[in-house]
């Protein structure tokens, strides 16, 4: 059985710094999995996180309600 956590409770595991691993929806409605990633920037109004993932060396822009899983958890609003 898949366990879920709140996005509250994913939004401080992000905020502690440690890589992770995201599955998210884009704009296009395709799903990315970025692996090796850490939350560099958040705003709490836009609701907008700056991702930067260690390996390519690349920064993304996410919504975090696009977000639906981290490190294999289902996140739920």
């Amino acid at each position: 059985m898949a366990r879920s956590i709140h996005i509250n409770t994913m939004r401080e595991i992000l905020k502690d710094g440690d890589p992770v691993d995201l599955r998210l929806w884009t704009k296009s409605g395709e799903i990315q999995h970025y692996r090796n990633c850490i939350s560099l920037r958040y705003d709490f109004y836009k609701g907008i996180r700056r991702i930067k993932l260690l390996d390519s060396r690349e920064i993304r822009t996410v919504r975090d309600v696009c977000i639906f899983e981290i490190n294999n958890l289902t996140v739920f609003l």
